[in-house]
């Protein structure tokens, strides 16, 4: 038999049996209070069951971040590319197994948005979790948090969804808090308090990984900051309950110059200069800049709009 023909031809890629990608329909606000006033959540996010894959409101970045198995700060975008969301209702072919969607929803970003982007690891910078000088100035926590069951029934309120770090419960309250169920790494509350522009942080039973996990959502989130996410080099075993408040302001200007930027000029800070370092500060921990491997995707062509379904 020649070379040519013991050749094998190459597995095609994963793909949905069927799918549609349409934009997503603006956020009615006064709805969205309605249903939490009501008990319910709205839908955002990958949801991924037996042979149902959906992405609900997921601008394309997330949904890269999705396909690739990697969090929304790996990944870079051009320029161009708009902050658009976008719902994805999907079916696999019979005998998929859920861990099969991202390679799916990859395939379907390289022919809806002719995506082209490769994947490398290199030196970027980030903040590194470690120990402070003086004494650890949180309560350790009687009870380790229970695993999430994938299957559970939701309480009123509440949605399952794939966050930044892995599958979460997230339970949005009527007083405009937002609840954080991570499982095994804890749970938290946030609230943003617009007259004083601080966000304040209520942990429970969370590890140093989910409080890493925690602080690199906040750096890397905000439009515009491009901030290092935060790895945990603590050396802590245990799960913890803690609290702290941040100024809006100072966290966004600190994002900024972590990353080299110049923050905008700013008269007044309602939230008193609360930085993110003198809150760690006050749990005992500290933040140290640095650099470490970190794997990210570079998109190098992407459409805005999908090609029709």
């Amino acid at each position: 038999m020649t070379a040519s023909g013991s050749a094998q031809t190459a597995a095609p890629a994963p793909e949905f049996e069927v799918a549609s990608v349409r934009p997503s329909e603006p956020l009615d606000q006064g709805k969205v209070m309605a249903m939490v006033q009501q008990g319910k959540m709205p839908r955002f996010g990958p949801y991924v069951e037996g042979l149902s894959a959906e992405y609900i409101r997921m601008p394309l970045k997330q949904l890269i971040a999705n396909a690739y198995e990697v969090k929304d700060y790996q990944v870079a975008l051009p320029n161009s590319v708009s902050n658009q969301p976008f719902d994805i209702v999907a079916k696999m072919p019979e005998g998929s197994h859920e861990s099969d969607a991202p390679k799916m929803l990859r395939t379907l970003l390289e022919q809806r948005f002719k995506m082209e982007a490769k994947k490398a690891t290199d030196d970027r910078p980030v903040y590194t979790l470690v120990m402070g000088k003086g004494a650890l100035k949180m309560k350790e926590s009687a009870t380790k948090p229970a695993a999430l069951d994938p299957k559970a029934e939701l309480k009123p309120g509440e949605t399952r969804m794939d966050g930044p770090f892995g599958p979460m419960i997230v339970k949005l309250n009527g007083d405009g808090s937002e609840q954080v169920n991570l499982g095994e790494r804890g749970s938290y509350v946030e609230q943003v308090n617009a007259q004083s522009q601080l966000i304040h942080f209520a942990a429970t039973s969370v590890n140093m990984d989910g409080l890493a996990e925690m602080l690199s959502v906040l750096m890397t989130s905000i439009p515009g900051a491009g901030g290092r996410p935060v790895i945990n080099k603590t050396d802590l075993k245990g799960y913890y309950d803690f609290a702290f408040d941040l100024s809006l302001a100072e966290l966004i200007r600190a994002a900024q110059a972590a990353n080299g930027g110049q923050a905008p000029a700013q008269a007044s800070d309602p939230g008193g200069g609360l930085s993110l370092e003198d809150s760690i500060q006050r749990l005992g921990l500290k933040l140290e800049p640095g650099k470490a491997p970190i794997e990210q995707v570079s998109v190098t062509h992407l459409e805005k709009m999908p090609t029709e379904n």
